[in-house]
């Protein structure tokens, strides 16, 4: 096999093996399909020390994050009262200290089931588990 011919069949077995580890079920959430994922609910956000922060997002608009019980906790207050919104496709959220009081959106997409990713206005990005 001519050596042209041998490196593209390589490349289109490269991308159909990570077009088949993309996830089928991602797709990013509208608006009130946010707000109908989160309102009244724990969101639980993966770090990289392998633990799970939970912020609970109340029907009213409240956000509640607790870390107090993390050793992260040491760094920040450990816990605060936010406000979240909706604000076209994202969800927005405001701590009083939290991120030095910046404001935020994010664009969350679901994986299915309980997983999501996020992707901040800034950015970071991350995955997080909705519920208990």
């Amino acid at each position: 096999m001519p050596v042209p011919l041998r490196k593209t069949l390589w490349l289109a077995a490269i991308a159909a093996g990570c077009a088949a580890a993309a996830p089928v079920s991602a797709a990013e959430l509208s608006g009130p399909e946010i707000k109908a994922l989160v309102a009244g609910k724990k969101v639980r956000l993966s770090t990289p020390f392998g633990i799970a922060l939970p912020l609970e997002y109340r029907k009213d608009g409240v956000v509640l994050g607790d870390v107090s019980g993390f050793s992260v906790a040491r760094m920040l207050a450990p816990s605060e009262q936010g406000r979240w919104w909706i604000a076209g496709n994202s969800l927005c959220q405001k701590w009083p200290t939290w991120y030095e009081g910046r404001q935020f959106c994010f664009k969350i997409t679901s994986l299915g089931g309980d997983k999501i990713t996020w992707l901040r206005d800034d950015g970071a990005s991350g995955t997080a588990r909705i519920g208990p």
